[in-house]
């Protein structure tokens, strides 16, 4: 049986596994499905893979940083004996990485280094209370008592690697338990010191919830209240952190590798993790029930509309006409309310962009994933300490336009851009794709406005509405329902001002029904039997179009 024999060790040489003869493809990342199994929250759960062509063996890079013989590489190969994989504090000893024969089935391989085994989320109610007491109180004590080792020790962590770093804070979390009274029979010891080194040098208890696929969004309100949903649901966690420092010295170790900054004076900040969830904290005197974090997790698999289809978000005949949509150059504007999936329908319409066309993407904190070869990915920035320094998405957007771009992403519409936004979909930028919050399609119009307006341009609100008019093309409804599922409510064009007033037709829509016995919405997706306009446009071009995907229910078979 052919297999790979791969190494792992830290960037400065130390070991860290032993050989693995591993069947293809490998998998390489932090979660549990991944053959070669990394730790540190710099590490996503999918990073990277190896899998074998016809021309040998060649690096994909999933999510995350890679370097390949000291480059930044998006994928490599074939991979030869001398090339040096490196991911974060990780070296994969791309020597060793060669096909060889493995007379018996592979074992599976340990992981590298002790790694933190993410346990299930409980739910709300969970565990015996004066249990997690007792636990809350010893992780409090071994807490501060490592802060005061490190400090007599004067350990300089920032010069460390997370993994020594980790191996070291375990070692002295071990050696404070020996100096300790003997441990309640209730807590378990080991899982205590997984959980105090987690707090000093991860991401604490909310490590296990960043683990499990089907958490979408993590919320803390303060060290004792953490929240979570899955599945559409909200839920509240029993565990919690020992007290609200430990709450603001996660907030630092996130922000601190991006360039980002919080304190008093700026006491709010987005950011991102190594996986690309987004992060947004704030900390006292605004949070006044203690330090907060938001952590808004995306999917590690690519989605594609099959996968939205499946999930019952919008019908095959929607799938079909953003497709073509999107393919011929349609300037598309995602319109919905917070949490109702914006971003990653964007993410799934990106995908119909041919690969031959410069796109430019353009985000506060970077969230879309892109698979497109020509991308630029642009992220604004916030101002230094001294408040200077600051690089908006107006600024971005402008700048884009100087960079031959066939299209522009922006993330989310929320000022000043907009106006700009507008005129690139104007000035030969076709098949343009942004999201902003709004509940309908006409309150995204108004809303729209109000940001052009934002601009401080002094321009009649009728040259605004033929701006909007003969910029935006479809308007996409995004709608989060209270059972927690997300669907395409409504794709209507924008046809024109008519009477000071822009038109809208709406070409599909999802009409409710109801809900079912577990309290799911129902209903069901239909075409109005309105023929977009720019259907004639591109059959007069040659374009072959199914006019069947407008049939409405009432039409005459």
């Amino acid at each position: 049986m052919k297999g790979v024999r791969v190494r792992v060790t830290t960037a400065k040489g130390t070991p860290v596994s032993a050989d693995w003869h591993l069947q293809m493809p490998i998998g390489i990342g932090r979660s549990s499905r991944c053959a070669v199994r990394l730790h540190g929250w710099r590490i996503a759960s999918q990073h990277a893979a190896i899998e074998r062509e016809d021309d040998g063996l060649h690096l994909k890079v999933l999510d995350g940083d890679v370097r390949v013989n000291g480059c930044v590489s998006r994928g490599y190969g074939p991979l030869s004996p001398d090339d040096i994989i490196e991911i974060h504090d990780y070296r994969l000893d791309v020597a060793a990485a060669t096909a060889i024969e493995v007379d018996t089935p592979p074992a599976s391989p340990g992981p590298p280094a002790p790694v933190d085994t993410p346990s299930q989320v409980p739910d709300e109610g969970a565990g015996d209370p004066e249990t997690a007491a007792i636990q809350h109180e010893w992780q409090s004590r071994l807490r501060r008592r490592l802060h005061e080792q490190m400090d007599l020790r004067r350990i300089d962590v920032s010069a460390m690697s997370d993994q020594r770093l980790r191996a070291l804070t375990t070692e002295l979390v071990g050696e404070i338990l020996q100096g300790e009274p003997a441990l309640p029979k209730t807590i378990n010891a080991t899982a205590l010191t997984d959980q105090v080194v987690a707090e000093a040098v991860g991401l604490g208890p909310l490590e296990p919830l960043l683990s499990e696929d089907g958490i979408s969004e993590i919320m803390v309100n303060n060290a004792d209240e953490i929240f979570f949903e899955r599945d559409g649901k909200l839920l509240r966690s029993p565990i919690r952190f020992t007290d609200d420092a430990a709450v603001q010295s996660i907030i630092q170790r996130i922000v601190a590798p991006l360039g980002r900054r919080i304190d008093e004076a700026s006491p709010m900040v987005d950011a991102r993790l190594g996986d690309g969830s987004r992060v947004n904290a704030v900390i006292p005197p605004l949070a006044l029930k203690g330090a907060c974090i938001t952590i808004r997790k995306f999917m590690q698999e690519r989605l594609t509309c099959d996968r939205l289809q499946a999930f019952g978000s919008l019908s095959p005949q929607m799938a079909a006409f953003l497709e073509l949509a999107v393919r011929h150059r349609r300037n598309v504007l995602i319109s919905g309310g917070t949490g109702s999936g914006k971003t990653t329908l964007l993410n799934v319409l990106s995908n119909f962009i041919p690969t031959v066309e410069r796109i430019v993407t353009i985000e506060d904190a970077a969230e879309l994933r892109l698979y497109q070869p020509n991308l630029i990915a642009l992220e604004a920035r916030p101002p230094n300490q001294e408040g200077r320094g600051a690089i908006s998405i107006r600024d971005l957007v402008r700048n884009a336009l100087r960079m031959r771009p066939d299209r522009i992403v922006v993330g989310e519409c929320r000022g000043g851009e907009a106006l700009d936004m507008l005129q690139a979909m104007n000035t030969g930028h076709d098949g343009s794709l942004t999201t902003a919050h709004a509940n309908s399609p006409r309150d995204c119009l108004a809303r729209l406005e109000v940001m052009v307006m934002m601009a401080g341009m002094d321009l009649p609100i009728f040259a605004i509405r033929e701006q909007l008019a003969s910029a935006v093309n479809l308007i996409v409804q995004q709608t989060r329902f209270a059972c927690g599922a997300r669907k395409v409510t409504c794709i209507a064009e924008v046809v024109g001002v008519e009477n000071g007033r822009i038109q809208l037709s709406e070409v599909f829509r999802f009409r409710q029904t109801g809900y079912s016995a577990n309290g799911q919405v129902q209903g069901r997706f239909e075409a109005t039997g309105l023929i977009p306009e720019f259907y004639e446009q591109l059959r007069n071009r040659g374009v072959a179009t199914d006019l069947s995907l407008f049939a409405s229910p009432e039409s005459p078979p």
